[in-house]
């Protein structure tokens, strides 16, 4: 195997597969034998297509060779979250229903990156239809975490994040609602990133006019992390909130002297959520590094009060249209919790959605006035540091019980209520080991800065440059 391929970024595996110093059959044969090596130990890549990704690589080379214009991802392989439709590749949602699913068509996210040249190398593990921030499933099993494996790798996008840890693949796409693109990042010590809704426009999807889930990008890196973003944004007319501003203005230098910046901390979001001692012990220090730079940090919490139900009521009326019908033709076949969501949507009344939404517009309003007196929030991703995985979640949390799998995410969920660019970016280590992440949230539709952010910090720490032992 070949460390110094699979363990460099994508900015510059790009460019030395444009540059012709590798090729991109050599790119993905390298990742596809580390997948081999350390997949069996983390379970974290769950459909392998290696033949016809040597195919694609060998067409990519072809295709250079021969003078096209290479896209931006030329010859990068990705495994792509098992709940985003790959044509002619199996997406099972980790659900048994679709154990055995091909579909027809790419969704859009997957249509962008290969249109870029990233070349599908399989899927990555997920919760039972993307519910829940720890993955497993009955289809697949438990993804385990590889700085420890009798650890979760978190969810719903942990398959992902364990790959990109071990170097399985330098990118990968994934989604978030309550956190799944932050909690996974946060216990892996990866990148991740829930851009504003629209920037990463989805389809097809059922409610196409939805703001609580949305897409994006993983990496190990925070430049990586904007070069996927810089693929995956940008308008297209089958998405009526797509947001027009151009996928290439994140292919920018993130490099930006953030002294001066205004930034609140709140190691618990004004007493909103418990947080495990051994998380804020981690990030209080790491907060730190932010004055050293020259930033103003103050401890500050916008007024997050109507979040909860919120968050709450808009995705089990999602749940329930997504999958209502589902459970009606399947009803053995699906996770008792997600019943639950789903049945907890079926007892919504028109009333109740109405108030979320006059909530949630209130909620925008507070916390965009909180903005204008600060540059950036900065808070846990997760509440507890990775737990065991024999777990379906942590039953309590600093003393305090978790009555269900939800709560415990509270450090992200309310903030996705809130409608906010937010970036879990690696932060160090508890002393057993255990990464912990640093949640940084900007202003309505601020992605860019809040990367600027995140890379200064990344820059300042390095704490995403220790590798698993695996």
């Amino acid at each position: 195997m070949s460390p110094e391929i699979h363990f460099a970024s994508a900015r510059e595996l790009a460019r030395r597969v444009r540059d012709r110093e590798l090729s991109a059959r050599e790119v993905v044969q390298a990742h596809l034998d580390r997948i081999e090596a350390v997949n069996p130990q983390v379970n974290a890549v769950v459909t392998v297509e290696a033949e016809r990704a040597l195919r694609e690589a060998a067409r990519a080379d072809e295709r250079l060779a021969a003078g096209a214009e290479p896209g931006p991802l030329h010859g990068l392989p990705v495994a792509h979250k098992d709940t985003h439709a790959t044509a002619g590749i199996r997406t099972t949602s980790g659900s048994p229903i679709f154990a055995d699913h091909v579909p027809d068509t790419d969704e859009l996210v997957i249509e962008r990156m290969r249109a870029a040249g990233a070349i599908a190398v399989g899927k990555t593990n997920v919760p039972e239809f993307a519910a829940g921030s720890h993955t497993f499933n009955t289809v697949f099993g438990v993804t385990r975490n590889p700085y420890d494996l009798s650890r979760s790798a978190g969810g719903s996008s942990g398959g992902a994040a364990a790959a990109l840890a071990c170097g399985m693949h330098p990118l990968a796409d994934g989604s978030d609602m309550g956190g799944s693109l932050r909690n996974p990042a946060s216990f892996c010590n990866v990148v991740g990133f829930r851009p504003s809704p629209g920037r990463v426009p989805a389809w097809p999807v059922p409610a196409g006019w939805a703001t609580m889930g949305v897409q994006g990008p993983m990496a190990r890196e925070v430049a990586d992390v904007a070069l996927l973003l810089s693929v995956l944004a940008g308008p297209d007319p089958r998405s009526p909130i797509a947001l027009d501003t151009p996928g290439g203005t994140f292919d920018a230098p993130l490099a930006r002297d953030p002294a001066g910046l205004r930034l609140a901390w709140s190691p618990d979001l004004g007493g909103m959520v418990p947080v495990d001692p051994a998380v804020t012990g981690v990030l209080e220090p790491a907060v730190k590094v932010f004055t050293d730079l020259g930033c103003v940090v103050e401890e500050a919490c916008p007024d997050l009060s109507g979040a909860d139900e919120v968050f709450r009521t808009l995705r089990a009326w999602q749940w329930e249209l997504s999958l209502g019908p589902l459970l009606d033709a399947c009803p053995d076949d699906i996770k008792p919790s997600l019943r639950e969501n789903i049945a907890a949507g079926r007892a919504l009344s028109g009333a109740d959605v109405g108030r979320a939404e006059v909530l949630h517009t209130a909620l925008f309003h507070r916390v965009r006035a909180f903005f204008e007196r600060y540059d950036a929030l900065l808070l846990p991703v997760s509440q507890v540091p990775p737990f065991e995985a024999s777990l379906e979640y942590p039953g309590e949390v600093a003393g305090r019980p978790m009555p269900d799998y939800l709560e415990w995410m509270r450090s992200c969920f309310l903030v996705s209520a809130t409608g906010c660019p937010a970036l879990s970016v690696p932060a160090g280590f508890t002393s057993g080991g255990l990464p912990v992440g640093l949640q940084i949230v900007g202003p309505h539709r601020a992605d860019l800065a809040v990367l600027r952010i995140g890379h200064a910090f990344e820059q300042a720490t390095g704490h995403g440059l220790r590798r698993p032992p695996l």
